[in-house]
């Protein structure tokens, strides 16, 4: 390529650059605050799920239901972000992202939706098939009464109980998921951030 087709690239890129508004690289302010919110919740459940082994007796149950509120909580801002981002489309990637960035990006958005809805929809199975579930009526933080899934709960006790272990084994692993998913993601915008220098943690921030 010759120095005026390079020069002409390079005023191209930037007219194209000058002529983008700014909010077409950014995401919406509503995506921020669910993208922030649903972030801090699953940091205070993780911190809440971990730590209860370890909790004197009567703080247990306490903190057990809070963690199932803020899961159920999670569940209802996830959904609502999918159903944001199918009618608002997210900003595109930095075109410096060479395109198995690209596609590892998109691939690992896709899991971590996946895992914000399966994740507390098998903890909302697993309460559902607590053996004491029909007498200990669930309140979203004490207050919001909170139906538990009746095809569950419904089931016959002989049946319900491995149920119970099943899906708190699930519950389990997909935690394990998404903590080793949620390392990749966040490992992922640092190393776009500090080395590479193509941010993209300012698309994500109000």
């Amino acid at each position: 390529m010759n120095t005026s087709t390079t020069s002409r690239t390079a005023a191209r890129d930037g007219i194209e650059a000058l002529s983008t508004p700014a909010h077409a690289s950014r995401y919406t302010r509503t995506a921020m605050i669910l993208h922030w919110l649903i972030a801090v919740l699953i940091i205070v459940n993780v911190v809440l799920g971990l730590s209860a082994d370890s909790l004197p007796d009567d703080w247990v149950r306490p903190v057990i239901d809070t963690h199932k509120s803020i899961g159920i909580t999670v569940l209802g801002l996830a959904l609502l972000r999918v159903l944001w981002r199918t009618s608002h489309r997210p900003p595109p990637l930095p075109r410096e992202f060479p395109s198995w960035e690209r596609l590892a990006a998109h691939v690992a958005h896709f899991l971590l939706y996946f895992l914000m809805i399966a994740l507390p929809l098998s903890g909302w199975m697993h309460d559902s098939a607590w053996k004491a579930a029909a007498t200990h009526p669930m309140h979203l933080f004490g207050v919001i009464p909170f139906p538990r899934i009746g095809l569950i709960m419904n089931l016959d006790p002989a049946v319900k109980e491995p149920l119970h272990d099943r899906f708190g084994m699930l519950h389990t692993y997909l935690g394990y998921a998404l903590y080793a998913l949620l390392a990749m993601h966040i490992g992922g915008a640092l190393k776009h951030e500090l080395l590479d220098r193509h941010s993209v943690i300012k698309r994500m921030v109000p």
